[in-house]
């Protein structure tokens, strides 16, 4: 799967550059937001919108989400190139979740550089971020492709769907790391990964099954498989945020022990917590709940992760969400060569080094 998102991820940034581009000017303002009431500063937009956008987009990030999409509109027959603009919907909006979660979580690093809000301002990626949540809205309303009115509509309509269930998500994920005496269940950890991550994932499925004009029960299907795909992608990354931290794995592109820092209720964490005895436990969630780590107590934090079998406790959940999604994917008419990379996809997601 590495040659195929090395082949399509210099063709995605392209797209997505003639959406958003490097340089902005007055005729991508007026052409995309229509002529001024009086007139544009396009050098502030430019440093406070392109700039810090492209910064993030430039470190990194494998446009895996646009490259499924891709994929899946060339297993229903279509032709990819044709459809571009619409599989970079995901990207874009999974890169503005990026630029508003690391606020809300006070994360110092991304993608091996400082969040953005450190690099350019709070109020400067919270809006970077937010705009990147409309950008897609214009993208269906410009319809590149020429798609019929009712698909453009159930588009917009899938979109505001998905995009609230993102937010409940990312609610209960709030809450959970700021309230120590929340009780998390599995279910509920679920629940928030199909909310949170698996809402960029169905839409990724549900663009390319409304766009190639799909039956409602093969929407699901393939909703349910990149659903599926998606929480098995969270508890991976949670995973690897373990081990490179273990491992002083730099390329992961996080800061040591990010997701323990944050007081993150991960999959292991709600597994330790409840297999731990009561001083362990205890001890986990004091961690959990501090506003600081030291190097030290995230290490103390990782070995009580090990000790319970939390950890391959979450790689197993992992694994039985990709093969749950694979079975999703069966009941799906693919071309066989696109099935099986979307296939091989769901092992990428859990086995990927950074």
């Amino acid at each position: 799967m590495r040659d195929v998102l090395t082949e399509w991820r210099p063709v995605v940034d392209d797209a997505i550059e003639e959406l958003l581009p490097r340089d902005i000017d007055e005729a991508y303002l007026e052409e995309w937001f229509g002529p001024a009431s009086h007139r544009y500063d396009s050098g502030a937009i430019q440093r406070a919108l392109s700039d810090p956008i492209w910064d993030l987009l430039d470190r990194g990030g494998k446009r895996w989400r646009a490259v499924v999409c891709l994929l899946l509109l060339d297993g229903f027959g279509a032709d990819p190139h044709e459809y571009l603009p619409y599989a970079c919907i995901p990207e874009i909006l999974h890169n503005g979740t990026i630029i508003v979660d690391d606020v809300e979580d006070e994360a110092r690093i991304r993608r091996g550089k400082p969040a953005l809000h450190h690099e350019f301002g709070q109020d400067i990626a919270l809006n970077a971020g937010n705009a990147m949540y409309f950008l897609p809205l214009k993208v269906v309303g410009k319809n590149p492709a020429d798609l019929d009115p009712g698909t453009q509509l159930a588009i917009y309509d899938m979109l505001m769907d998905e995009l609230n269930r993102t937010h409940l998500g990312q609610g209960m994920d709030i809450y959970w790391h700021r309230n120590r005496e929340a009780t998390v269940a599995e279910a509920e950890y679920l629940e928030m990964c199909a909310c949170k991550t698996g809402c960029l994932g169905r839409i990724v499925a549900r663009l390319a099954a409304l766009i190639t004009d799909q039956s409602s029960a093969v929407e699901r299907e393939i909703a349910k498989y990149a659903e599926d795909m998606s929480i098995a992608f969270q508890i991976g990354d949670d995973i690897l945020d373990v081990e490179s931290t273990v491992e002083g794995n730099a390329e992961f592109g996080k800061a040591f022990g990010n997701d323990i820092r944050e007081g993150k209720r991960t999959l292991m964490a709600i597994h330790a917590l409840s297999e731990a005895d009561a001083e362990d436990a205890d001890r986990l969630s004091t961690i959990l709940h501090e506003p600081e780590n030291t190097r030290e107590e995230i290490l103390e934090a990782i070995e009580v992760l090990q000790s319970t079998g939390s950890v391959e406790y979450a790689r197993e959940r992992a694994l039985e969400f990709a093969e749950s999604a694979r079975e999703h994917l069966r009941e799906v008419p693919l071309d066989e060569v696109r099935a099986e990379q979307l296939a091989s996809f769901t092992e990428f997601v859990i086995d990927r080094d950074v």
